[in-house]
């Protein structure tokens, strides 16, 4: 049979624990914290648990089911609904490889942080005599950002080699649960010190102040939310239609996809409390962006904490990271090789994964290239960000999101378009043409009947596609 040539899930156990490893990665532990801090924390957290479930749960369903029921990856299945619907699939492929071309780059910077404090435990300086400045310095140190951008691509693409069982499965059984330890440690510790009630008040406490602040308001909070929840649970990236294409008939849908965004979320918050209260204790502003993950937590490590204890628990946080990553990034890469697998197996020829694997990774680090040599768009770096090959000046005439640097581009066209416009046309074709009834048949496969119908119905065919399109439009308006 065809799954056996691709592969399957080996149990219900190892799928969950892949596809939560994919929905758990920079998007949690990076995106949750810096986009909650810069949208009023409680606030956010309140819109984001609407939009997980009312979107999340059935978008989840809806790719998890048409993944099982055709047994392929994302072009090939939205092909088997109709052919014209494979334009779907194509931008559910383009989306992780996209992605792929900034997360190794980030995931690479991961890698060199946590070499940095491991370094630093046994008494050397493994931050290039920079300090907590080392993050600035690293965005021009181009060799080393070459270097750990390979490493860590090499390594997904030798998870991915290795197949689905003895590769994704047999890696994500470990990963999670050091991933779990290393989260409860640090969560632990932090709430130990000194002034980090703040951070659980910014989190916990209500306050809708941000919904009046012109410069946010909530649709603001809403985009961000939203575009936050896309990529934190891999949805609209081709991941859990090619995870679900793996899972054999007789496993719960309906219950996997609530498990999924249920220990994402739980894993969002984890990392919410282990950020913020750190951030409150050691005086660093919950709204510092982007470079929390990097310059703000390791200035907590290095001069907050301090000492042995802080390169401990510094190297720990950034293994956490790297595992959140890594987790995360093979699942794009599966969804982008899977690709190439069953085109072969239509022409009956013997699926060739590592050949598939090899070329999209040689693909993405060609593509990549100058995410790790524009310095984040600081200016003057090796290769110009956008705004400067188009003559602008920083925060100028004509300066917008998308071309602050080339990861921003590469995001306004996988987060701002692709995956919310392929979320609106996946639930348009389950809502209205297809009808929600594929779903539930998929979903009754396993001797379940399936509960909830008439939430599902009115989800499927009015409220995902209403907040798709408000989505998409905050989306595209705020990126240029």
């Amino acid at each position: 049979m065809q799954e056996h040539n691709r592969g399957q899930w080996g149990s219900n156990l190892g799928f969950l624990m892949a596809a939560v490893g994919s929905a758990v990665g920079l998007g949690n532990i990076w995106g949750f914290p810096y986009k909650m801090g810069k949208t009023g924390g409680f606030a956010f957290l309140i819109v984001y648990l609407a939009l997980v479930l009312l979107v999340g749960i059935v978008v989840m369903l809806g790719e998890l089911a048409l993944g099982r029921s055709t047994g392929k990856s994302p072009i090939e299945a939205y092909g088997a609904l109709k052919a014209k619907y494979k334009i779907v699939g194509v931008m559910a492929i383009i989306s992780p490889f996209v992605i792929l071309c900034f997360y190794c780059v980030l995931g690479g910077m991961v890698m060199r942080y946590m070499l940095g404090f491991l370094v630093s435990i046994f008494g050397a300086d493994g931050f290039s005599g920079q300090g907590d400045g080392f993050f600035g310095y690293l965005l021009y140190d181009y060799k080393g950002m070459i270097l750990f951008f390979i490493i860590f691509l090499v390594v997904n693409m030798g998870i991915i080699m290795g197949g689905v069982q003895s590769g994704i499965e047999r890696f994500t059984k470990i990963a999670m649960p050091a991933l779990a330890v290393c989260l409860v440690i640090i969560i632990v510790f932090v709430a130990m010190q000194p002034g980090a009630k703040g951070g659980y008040e910014f989190m916990f406490k209500p306050d809708f102040s941000v919904f009046s602040d012109p410069d946010i308001g909530f649709f603001g909070v809403l985009k961000t939310a939203a575009g936050q929840m896309f990529f934190s649970l891999s949805l609209g990236m081709g991941a859990m239609i090619t995870y679900g294409s793996y899972l054999s008939k007789k496993e719960s849908l309906q219950r996997n996809s609530l498990i999924i965004p249920i220990a994402d979320t739980v894993i969002a918050l984890m990392a919410g409390m282990m950020v913020m209260p750190a951030c409150a204790a050691y005086g660093i502003d919950f709204g510092k962006g982007p470079g929390l993950l990097f310059a703000s937590m390791q200035g907590v490590f290095l001069d907050g904490m301090g000492g042995t204890i802080g390169n401990v628990m510094g190297f720990l946080f950034y293994f956490l990271v790297f595992i959140a990553a890594i987790t995360s990034s093979i699942s794009l890469l599966e969804a982008c090789s899977a690709t190439i697998i069953d085109k072969q197996i239509a022409k009956g020829k013997a699926p060739r994964r590592k050949t598939a694997a090899g070329i999209f990774t040689l693909c993405i680090f060609i593509l990549g290239l100058p995410i790790a040599l524009d310095a984040l768009g600081s200016g003057g770096a090796l290769v110009k960000a956008p705004y400067e090959l188009m003559g602008l000046e920083a925060g100028g005439a004509g300066y917008a999101m998308w071309n602050d640097c080339w990861l921003d581009f590469y995001d306004l066209i996988a987060e701002g378009i692709l995956m919310p416009l392929g979320a609106l046309l996946m639930s348009l074709i389950f809502g209205w043409v297809v009808g929600p009834k594929y779903i539930y048949d998929e979903c009754e496969q396993s001797g379940h009947p399936f509960k909830f119908k008439p939430y599902f119905d009115v989800c499927f065919k009015v409220i995902v596609p209403i907040i798709m399109v408000v989505v998409l439009y905050a989306q595209i308006t705020d990126f240029f």
